[in-house]
């Protein structure tokens, strides 16, 4: 059962703004936390990224060795399927670009799984072109676990449950393989401007 009504227009916005807010959404001052599951605890010394499937050359790096690859600012509206944005939230972290770019994916979309056994499916085309990163800070601290950390994925363009928390794994696939709240009803795709927020939206 959706969480909103179809058509809903959300709270008036403020005449600077509006044109940043999507359709339904509201703003937020403080930065909700929202999760399929509990948060996993993991340690650095665990702690790993892989990035491999259909790929000329698997990678996997140790939170050492992720930290020295070379990060990016990143300035970002968020936008939940639960209605709510924040404005101009800041990030660090590493671009999807440079994860794969010397990899050689031959897939057409990314799984991306996580610690805790979350998934989520996005097209390679929607994380490349400078539109992706997997962040390990926000505003200027160590990312906190219940928003994503030690490193969650961040595509500031579609719905946030898009940009998964604690991602440990990015998988190259040859066909789409819809992840967790996708085949559960939510839509594929997850466009804020849109408002592609569940399957027929």
């Amino acid at each position: 059962m959706p969480i909103i009504s179809r058509g809903f227009r959300g709270r008036r916005q403020r005449p600077e703004v509006a044109g940043r807010i999507p359709p339904g959404q509201h703003l937020v001052g403080d930065f909700p936390v929202l999760s399929a599951g509990p948060t996993p605890a993991v340690g650095l010394d665990r702690w790993e990224l892989a990035v491999d499937g259909a790929v000329a050359r698997p990678r996997r790096w140790t939170w050492e060795q992720f930290r020295t690859l070379e990060r990016r600012p990143v300035t970002a509206d968020i936008h939940c399927v639960t209605t709510w944005s924040k404005l101009d939230t800041t990030w660090e972290g590493v671009s999807l670009d440079l994860l794969l770019g010397e990899l050689e994916p031959a897939g057409t979309h990314l799984v991306a799984e996580c610690y805790g056994d979350y998934t989520t499916n996005l097209p390679i085309a929607e994380v490349t072109g400078g539109r992706a990163w997997v962040v390990d800070t926000y505003d200027g601290a160590p990312l906190a676990a219940e928003h994503g950390g030690p490193a969650r994925l961040l595509v500031p363009h579609l719905y946030l449950w898009k940009s998964a928390k604690w991602v440990r794994r990015l998988r190259v696939v040859t066909a789409d393989q819809p992840g967790f709240w996708e085949s559960l009803g939510y839509h594929n795709h997850g466009d804020p401007w849109k408002e592609e927020r569940y399957w027929g939206d």
